[in-house]
């Protein structure tokens, strides 16, 4: 028995109710091109309607005052991951984007790198040319503040494989630095002290566990005033991810000739116990101090509600440090000093490398 031929559409079915509205992209599009050239250095070269972004690598053109005779590129990718999730939840898109730029620059920094290019990546369920526009801002604001170039990007449109008003990030940053400047881990060495540098609160790391603790086990809201944080959780887990670049040429800028800075750590997944011996030569163990910092509310909260042990905070959260330098020893007083001072980020002396097996180790 043959099978029916299935009836013709009544009406042609066309892009749009496929789920992809290409005049809603085209109007998105429009939106996009002053973001990025707000962010333009002078290595980027024009391309309109271009299919990849442009940037000159001329070494006639100084960076970092000074000339790159022998420039290696760097490269860094990440998201935001579940930070997203409180975006959704409270309609406030306009700083992932910064959290976005910043988890990639901060990752180049750690190489000795100047972050010099940024390309981004949306993805979302359907055109939205105001939530878009929202989201790239924030990449925008965060390119300034990190003053590297947002190249270009992508603005992909996936029906039906993301909830509607839901989307995804991921970034990719480019960076240089030279090659005898490589921060590879090989100059640090016993008695080279740790300076730390104060993070905003989570970043955007950690935060499947934060959400939990706080929206299942605590039974809050986004919008819940929390007294131990003087704001709304909201409030506290969107603080956007504090970006380094600034601070790191300052450093540099000041100390010209000397090479004082060892090795820079990230602080990421893994905290302050997985990151920091990344970048330590076998033979070298980083001893931490407890107390030689100030830890934001946010951790301690977090740890009362969940009855977190030290090891699970220290693995999980940044616990108030967002970036690590190991130093010469007799700089790292006046390089936290400076730090504070002249970049405007909190920063302290926390510890110091011992001769033993790679790792963390607290005192006290």
């Amino acid at each position: 028995m043959s099978t029916p031929a299935p009836e013709p559409p009544r009406s042609p079915v066309d892009y749009k109710a496929a789920g992809v509205d290409l005049d809603a992209y085209e109007q998105t599009m429009r939106q996009i091109p002053p973001l990025l050239r707000r962010t333009y250095t002078p290595r980027v070269i024009e391309w309109p309607g271009g299919f990849a972004g442009l940037f000159r690598l001329d070494d006639n053109i100084r960076l970092l005052t000074r000339t790159y005779r022998d420039p290696v590129l760097v490269a860094s990718t990440d998201g935001v991951g579940t930070k997203l999730k409180l975006a959704f939840a409270t309609g406030r898109h306009e700083t992932v984007g910064v959290d976005l730029v910043a988890m990639s620059v901060n990752d180049c920094l750690c190489a000795g790198a100047e972050p010099l290019l940024f390309l981004d990546y949306v993805a979302m369920s359907r055109d939205d040319p105001d939530l878009t526009r929202r989201i790239v801002q924030g990449v925008s604001d965060g390119c300034v503040e990190a003053e590297c170039a947002l190249l270009g990007g992508e603005t992909a449109i996936l029906p039906d494989f993301y909830h509607a008003g839901e989307y995804d990030l991921a970034g990719f940053c480019l960076g240089v630095v030279e090659r005898r400047q490589i921060l590879d881990g090989s100059e640090v060495r016993p008695g080279d002290k740790v300076v730390g540098l104060a993070s905003s609160g989570l970043h955007s790391n950690g935060y499947s566990l934060a959400r939990k603790l706080a929206f299942e086990v605590a039974g809050l809201r986004p919008d819940s005033f929390v007294p131990e944080l003087g704001r709304t959780v909201a409030d506290e887990f969107l603080s956007p991810t504090r970006i380094y670049v600034k601070a790191l040429k300052t450093v540099y800028r000041h100390y010209r000739v000397k090479r004082i800075v060892h090795a820079i750590a990230h602080i990421t997944g893994g905290g302050l116990i997985d990151n920091p011996p990344r970048v330590l030569p076998e033979g070298c163990s980083i001893h931490l101090r407890r107390g030689s910092w100030e830890v934001p509310p946010v951790f301690g909260w977090l740890k009362s509600v969940g009855s977190l042990p030290d090891a699970e905070a220290d693995r999980v959260f940044n616990m108030g440090i967002g970036l690590v330098l190991i130093v010469a020893e007799y700089y790292a007083e006046a390089i936290a000093r400076y730090l504070r001072t002249e970049a405007g980020i909190p920063s302290w002396v926390i510890g110091e490398v011992r001769e033993g097996p790679r790792g963390v180790v607290w005192d006290g």
